[in-house]
């Protein structure tokens, strides 16, 4: 059994735009045997309703995205790599957008911030001059931007899990060396942003209005302190004017606990407030 996932002015229309690439990349997980203590937490619902609060005591770490989706018959995949400071709120992704349909790259990499109640774009394109930054204001977007980046915020994700009323234990495995314990749930958007931070509310209460369902399913791997390694979200958004629900399967890995996060807004002058062309 191995599953190896080793300026707000034009803002909206950068978001929207963006979305129409959304995507996947797993590594996995590898059954762990006849390892000890295969028994879940004594409260697997608790557990998960305090990931977030973990990643904070846990400071920093590296993550790994990626977002899949099925569109006019293909499947793209976006993929991301970076660093978070789950203390600050703030996370820096590098992403990857899919090739064209010929094959060709369609984008340069573009340079995503993570921060409470906005994200950042570099390399935008769009008639977005090279050396400047689009800035989104995430409670703005319909899904919160749990989708729109082709990225989901990580603190977010796990802010995600503060909705779970029920939740069942799969079993314990091995992750990349480490020892974990999968869950399987449906969390709730509107229930995760009643309870969750001050960062990550308008973003969830955002999603639970604009989603095509406030439940959202999702599998969970934590380790012995209580970390989340992978989680995997499974969202379902309305697909503009063609009011049809998407799925959209979004997955963090994270790992280097403890890595060095120095992540850095950029200054009002360097953010873009021109004219945003449409792609």
């Amino acid at each position: 059994m191995a599953e190896r996932q080793h300026g707000k002015a034009g803002g909206t229309v950068v978001a929207a735009g963006l979305m129409a690439w959304i995507c996947l990349g797993t590594t996995g997980c590898q059954s762990s045997g006849a390892a000890a203590d295969d028994a879940p937490l004594a409260d697997p619902v608790q557990a998960l309703h305090r990931a977030a609060d973990v990643l904070v005591a846990a400071r920093t770490s590296k993550a790994r995205t990626s977002m899949e989706m099925a569109t006019g018959g293909t499947r793209v995949t976006i993929r991301g790599e970076g660093v978070y400071d789950y203390t600050r709120g703030l996370g820096r992704l590098k992403v990857m957008l899919p090739h064209d349909p010929v094959g060709s790259a369609g984008h340069r990499p573009i340079t995503e911030l993570l921060a409470p109640g906005a994200l950042y774009m570099k390399n935008r394109g769009a008639g977005v001059p090279a050396d400047k930054w689009v800035r989104v204001d995430t409670g703005t977007l319909s899904d919160g931007n749990l989708v729109t980046g082709g990225a989901t915020d990580p603190l977010t994700a796990a802010e995600v899990l503060r909705g779970a009323r029920t939740a069942t234990y799969v079993g314990r495995m091995e992750f990349a060396g480490t020892p974990v314990r999968h869950y399987r749930g449906t969390a709730n958007l509107t229930e995760a942003a009643k309870k969750a931070s001050p960062g990550a509310k308008a973003s969830l209460a955002a999603a639970a209005k604009g989603f095509a369902t406030a439940e959202v399913p999702f599998d969970v791997f934590l380790d012995d302190e209580g970390r989340i390694r992978k989680i995997r979200h499974r969202f379902s958004f309305v697909n503009g004017s063609r009011k049809t629900a998407v799925a959209v399967a979004s997955t963090t890995l994270l790992y280097g606990f403890g890595t060095p996060a120095d992540v850095r807004l950029p200054p009002a002058r360097d953010i873009y407030a021109g004219r945003i062309a449409e792609e």
